[in-house]
């Protein structure tokens, strides 16, 4: 979902990639219907793990809870989300979520 608020938002303006330490086997279908309720539409995204050529190329790096999986590269800034996961939730659950990775996007561009 926060990839796909930063693509919105952000346009072609900056670029970003998305991974986790333990990404799961396909995308959170409910997610999916979230995002497409506010006219974003994730259907073509994969979860994938990060890789180190990854966390090396980018200014950025933004964590969601990943405890001690976090990817750490010296001289890198970080951010942390302590979001919950969506995995499991139903679609009520879900929008808040949703909701509140768009401000923290949004906060990020704007800073």
């Amino acid at each position: 979902m926060a990839l796909g608020w930063f693509r919105h938002l952000a346009g072609d303006a900056h670029v970003a990639l998305s991974g986790g330490s333990e990404p799961a086997s396909s995308i959170n279908p409910v997610a999916v219907a979230a995002m497409a309720e506010v006219g974003i539409d994730i259907t073509g995204e994969q979860p994938r793990r990060w890789t180190a050529d990854d966390l090396e190329s980018v200014d950025l790096v933004v964590t969601m809870g990943c405890g001690d999986a976090c990817p750490y590269v010296p001289g890198t800034r970080y951010e942390d989300w302590p979001l919950d996961d969506p995995a499991g939730k139903p679609i009520e659950d879900v929008r808040p979520i949703r909701d509140a990775i768009e401000q923290r996007v949004r906060a990020l561009l704007d800073g």
